[in-house]
Parts: structure tokens; sequence; C-alpha cells
């Protein structure tokens, strides 16, 4: 389809948007209406403040009986989301469950899949992955006793093809500063065949990507539900773990949360867990978070993710487009999801934008981070950003 640097063009394809309702949905910050954060924070749902509120209604009307008598029981709260979340990655109910963070999911994930031993002690990441991720792998190696553990690869499907020392893989599908989607398929492949175990940082993937991680295969993922997902700042995380461990005798460090639903309240001294991911689970979780990720997986629901990925692919090449056309460099290849990467090459062009009401994202030293977000951004916000960049002089 022929794409037109025009405000006239741009409203046309919103006007045949069937997800264009959705935008409503969703509170926009003061600052200004061309918010494109996403991938660092999601805005807020509408209905988030008002499943926030029932949730402390009910806990002043009835205390700790809201546990069990509130509209939504506290101690089964966390179902609510489970089969939203499954269908968001692909993935078996049983497989999933939100909880924790991300980087306290990723440990606890560790302590059952990097099984290291002498001759496959290696934890390999992708080069360049999130600092977060750099650190807990780098600490987990340390705390098995293998310092030197941790490969970094600009190509970790050609390594893991490569080598036959390598325990465990964690690999974040979407880079969180280029951009670049990897091959999860190929990659859990690759492992399974070296006999390494596989899991996927989703950071940038979930709400972002169409994912298929039952059929894939990973033995674990993990991810942050406040970026694309928008629960909110420091919101719960997602784990997944496949179907494959549901019953399997891993090491793992345990909880009350994880324990069998039907004896949990028995007190009893020996754990049982629950089958699937949920026996990951340590702790009861918070509930007013859960509240304000409902409100926004209820959005996904309505939505589809086959829906939003050909949204945001038509979205995010008429900003390359545009960007291209006011000289800014691309960093991020093709394969990807709705974030792109790129050089505006003049100073202070982050600041001034955000002047006048459009939010981007910079990281230094010179890199910008640009996503149009199709749960709630529009063509039009895409050619306003870009009319924007071209009125503050040469990119």
């Amino acid at each position: 389809m022929l794409s037109e640097d025009s405000l006239e063009w741009a409203r046309a394809q919103d006007a045949s948007d069937e997800l264009l309702p959705l935008r409503a949905e969703f509170l926009f910050p003061d600052s200004g209406p061309l918010y494109f954060a996403g991938h660092s924070l999601g805005l807020q749902p509408r209905r988030a403040r008002e499943y926030v509120l029932q949730e402390l209604d009910d806990w002043a009307r009835l205390g700790v009986e809201g546990h069990f008598a509130s509209r939504n029981p506290w101690v089964s709260y966390h179902e609510l989301l489970t089969a939203s979340t499954a269908r968001l990655v692909g993935a078996l109910p049983h497989e999933v469950v939100v909880m924790n963070t991300l980087s306290v999911n990723l440990h606890l994930l560790m302590v059952s899949f990097y099984r290291p031993r002498r001759g496959k002690h290696r934890l390999l990441i992708e080069q360049g992955a999130f600092p977060s991720d750099r650190y807990a792998v780098a600490s987990q190696a340390r705390f098995h006793g293998f310092p030197d553990a941790v490969l970094e690869s600009e190509d970790p499907l050609e390594t893991l093809r490569e080598r036959d020392d390598i325990a465990l893989a964690l690999i974040g599908n979407v880079n969180y500063l280029t951009g670049r989607a990897y091959d999860m398929r190929a990659l859990v492949r690759a492992a399974q065949e070296k006999e390494a175990f596989i899991g996927f940082d989703l950071a940038h993937g979930a709400g972002n990507l169409p994912l298929t991680l039952h059929e894939d295969g990973p033995d674990f993922a993990a991810w942050c539900n406040y970026k694309y997902l928008n629960a909110g700042p420091g919101g719960l995380g997602g784990v997944f773990v496949h179907e494959r461990h549901a019953d399997a005798a891993l090491p793992r460090f345990e909880g009350w949360w994880g324990h069998d639903k039907a004896r949990r309240f028995e007190m009893g001294p020996s754990f049982s867990p629950i089958r699937g991911a949920e026996a990951w689970q340590v702790s009861n979780p918070p509930i007013l978070q859960l509240a304000a990720l409902r409100a926004s997986m209820e959005l996904f629901d309505r939505a589809g993710m086959p829906a939003l990925r050909r949204k945001g692919d038509r979205l995010t090449a008429y900003l390359e487009l545009l960007l291209r056309q006011r000289g800014a460099e691309i960093l991020t290849p093709a394969k990807r999801g709705s974030m792109l990467t790129v050089r505006l090459h003049q100073p202070g062009i982050v600041a001034e934008l955000k002047n006048r009401g459009a939010v981007v994202d910079s990281r230094p030293p010179d890199i910008v981070r640009i996503t149009p977000a199709p749960l709630y951004n529009s063509f039009e916000d895409v050619q306003r950003l870009c009319a924007l960049i071209g009125e503050s002089g040469d990119a």
C-alpha cells in the first residue's frame, strides 16, 4: 500500500482501523497526546482505576474476609489472568502464571534450569542483553562456582550450534536496545540438539509479537507486564514453564503459594507442588497490581495479537518511511516488533519533542527509541510526530 506523508492520508487509515476504538480506553499523559514510549512504560487503561478501587473498597468493607468473600476473592485473583495470559503468549493455561517481577522470576527459574557441571557450565546470552539480565546470569554463574561461565554472542543461534559446553541459554527474544527479534523456534531446536536448557526474556516481546511458546517449546520464559502490557510502574511479571516440566522433580525455591491449593491452608510441614507454572510461586501476589493488569489484559483479548501485529507492522513501516524521508538512521532490522531504534542527528531533539507534546525515549550517547503501540497509537500520531521532527530541523 502506498503511504503518503499527510494528515489526510493518515486520518483515512485511522478511519478504517478496526482497533482505533481501543485508543479511547487509555489515558494519555498531561505532557501531550503523542506518546511513543510504550516499550518503556505503557499507558494507563481507563478501567485500571475502577478495578483497583474495587479491591480497595472490598478491603475496607471486608478486611481479612476479602480473601474469600470479596467480589473477586483475593485467594484466587491471579487466576482471573491465567486464560488471557496463556492466549497472549501461546501457552496452555497451566504453563503460565502472573507473579513477582522480571528479574526475580529469572532468578527463580534459573534455580531450576541452570544446572552447571564441569564441561557443561556455560550460560549463553545475546550480545547487548538488557543489563539486569547480564547481572542476573553473572551472579548465578558465580553462585554456582563458575565465574567464567557467561558467554555473550552476537549470533546465539550459531553459538548454540557450535558449542557443546552450554548448560543454559537465556535470550531476549526482542533486544531491548536494537529491537532485533530472534528466531525463537530455531534457537530452541539448537539448544535441544545440544541437550541444553533454554529460556527467553520476553520483556520486549510479550504484547508486542505473536508468541507460540507451547509449540516452540522453550523450557521457560519470563516477562514484565508494564511495557506493552500496560500493568503500571513496577507491575507484576509473567512466567511460562513448558508442560514437560509440569511434574518434573526440578530443584526449586519453594513457598506456600506454590503449594497444592486444596491443602494450602492446612499449613502442613511438607511442600506439595501445584502442577505446572504455579508451583514456582513463592508468595501470595499483590492484588492491587493484579487488578491494574487485568484492565489491560481485557483489551488485549478484545483486540487479539494477530490484529495488533498487523496494525503494528503497518504503523511501524509508516514511521520508518517518514523518518527516512527526514534523514533519520534506522538501526532496527526488518525482523522486529513495533519499536524502532534510530539516530536523529540533532542535539537536544528528544527534549524539544517533549516540550512540544511528543514522548520518545533516548539512550546515550545518540540512540532514540520510538514505539507506535497499536493498542493506542494511530497513523495520525505517527504523521504528527514525524512532522515535529521535521520542523525541528534536519534529522
